[in-house]
């Protein structure tokens, strides 16, 4: 594109930026160079692996990996030119292939090329490797750059106490680190589970079944030729499918990423909320203007952003699942159609990692507000009074508490007035005035220095 002011994603405009990374795993570009790849290992396999055709020498090895690493833009729009012809596009891919090496030592094992497959096998194991590597260099990269940022914010607020609020109402006190810690917890757990997810992938040909390689070389093992090759490609081979593969490994892969997205929108929500109170400042940044006509304006933009990317995305990942799984009869080309925005889902999800990664390196605590609302509401210590009280014995403990502080402001002052009124042993009293919002706090901070350890 000539301006990305004319792009209609915004992906491909105003985040082209951001996410270029992906287009190396999921451009058009991508997908021809990946099936050229694809071809090329199958045709090498066929070889080393099924002995159906020649041992080949060291040069032409080196002429097939050097097609396949070295594979070009020119060489991608060479096999568009293929695709106007044909009008599929793998077809294409292989007529790309012959023409390439039909000049060369290799033009005697033309007929190989793309033997006994489907176009199906060459665009599941494309598509699967594009999943693999996008996560790995692009994807939990992102994470890994946020729960960074969590843990250092954990390890300088673990013991930051703050109100806690529950149905939107002042709760019992926590800190500000053992609050994050909730979220890096839930983050890191799901990071484990996408990192070790394992991605599927078939070749046994037009329904499944190695009709066509069975009837032409019934003395190789096709089965065991199948794992084999998708093995040291570093696939999970699925030898039970019809002409496509069951999509179920690939949604349990979106479903980790749905569930890692949604946390991400609870926390963007709960830091905007943060904002929204002053219990977090943003940092003024003297040339950005936050309102066309407030001057004093600093929004929480980049929290904003975030969840509006990961919902699109999200929205994507559930289409994925209602639609993927489906299928009339051998298949249909719906799916092919459907799989083709991959990019787009991981897109918006990468859009929206960054966005929260941009949002953390501009906030900081404001302890003094923190601290100034934990002292305003005394109440909130009312839980801790009321056990105590039923540990020494006083059986209508919880009415009394509801009694003194149910709707109504509390001050130390009030509060310690209520303890001098109690017909309690001193022991007790004692425990009473100890407590305080600002130390209310219970075992947050070892459950945030937990949580750190966790793997």
């Amino acid at each position: 594109m000539s301006d990305e002011l004319l792009a209609l994603s915004p992906l491909d405009g105003r985040y082209a930026r951001e996410t270029e990374a992906l287009r190396d795993y999921f451009s058009e570009f991508a997908l021809i160079r990946d099936r050229v790849r694809v071809e090329i290992a199958y045709l090498i396999a066929l070889s080393r692996d099924a002995h159906l055709i020649r041992d080949l020498t060291s040069a032409e090895l080196d002429l097939l990996d050097a097609l396949a690493d070295s594979f070009s833009l020119d060489d991608a729009h060479q096999s568009k030119d293929f695709e106007r012809i044909t009008r599929h596009d793998v077809k294409a891919v292989e007529s790309f292939l012959r023409a390439k090496l039909a000049p060369t030592t290799l033009s005697d094992l033309l007929g190989f090329l793309h033997f006994g497959l489907t176009s199906e096998d060459v665009n599941n194991i494309a598509q699967a490797i594009a999943l693999r590597d996008s996560r790995d260099k692009v994807i939990l990269p992102a994470l890994d750059k946020i729960l960074g940022q969590l843990v250092s914010l954990i390890n300088s607020h673990k013991s930051t106490p703050m109100l806690a609020r529950t149905h939107g109402q002042p709760a019992v006190p926590t800190t500000f680190g053992k609050e994050i810690a909730v979220f890096y917890s839930r983050l890191n757990k799901q990071r484990s589970a996408l990192a070790l997810h394992r991605f599927d992938a078939k070749l046994n040909g037009a329904v499944g079944n190695f009709n066509a390689l069975i009837s032409a070389a019934p003395q190789v093992d096709w089965q065991k030729f199948s794992r084999n090759l998708l093995g040291q490609l570093g696939l999970e081979p699925n030898l039970v499918t019809t002409q496509i593969l069951p999509y179920d490994n690939w949604i349990e892969y979106f479903n980790i990423l749905h569930l890692i997205n949604s946390i991400l929108i609870d926390f963007a929500q709960d830091m905007w909320r943060y904002i929204s109170d002053d219990y977090l400042k943003l940092k003024v940044v003297a040339s950005e203007v936050g309102s066309s006509t407030m001057p004093q304006k600093v929004n929480p933009i980049d929290f904003e952003n975030a969840e509006g990317n990961l919902g699109i995305a999200n929205a994507l990942f559930e289409q994925y699942a209602r639609k993927l799984p489906v299928s009339r009869l051998q298949r249909d080309l719906s799916d092919s159609t459907v799989r083709r925005t991959f990019g787009v889902a991981l897109g918006h999800s990468l859009m929206g990692y960054i966005s929260l990664s941009r949002g953390l390196e501009r906030i900081e605590a404001n302890e003094s507000v923190m601290k100034k609302d934990l002292e305003n509401h005394w109440e909130v210590i009312a839980e801790g009074a009321q056990t105590i009280l039923r540990a020494a014995g006083v059986s209508e403990a919880y009415d009394q508490l509801k009694s003194f502080t149910r709707g109504k402001g509390i001050t130390k002052e009030t509060f310690n007035k209520w303890i001098d009124g109690l017909s309690v042993d001193k022991s007790v009293k004692e425990k009473l005035r100890a407590l305080s919002p600002l130390t209310y706090v219970g075992l947050a901070e070892e459950i945030a220095e937990k949580a750190l350890k966790e793997k």
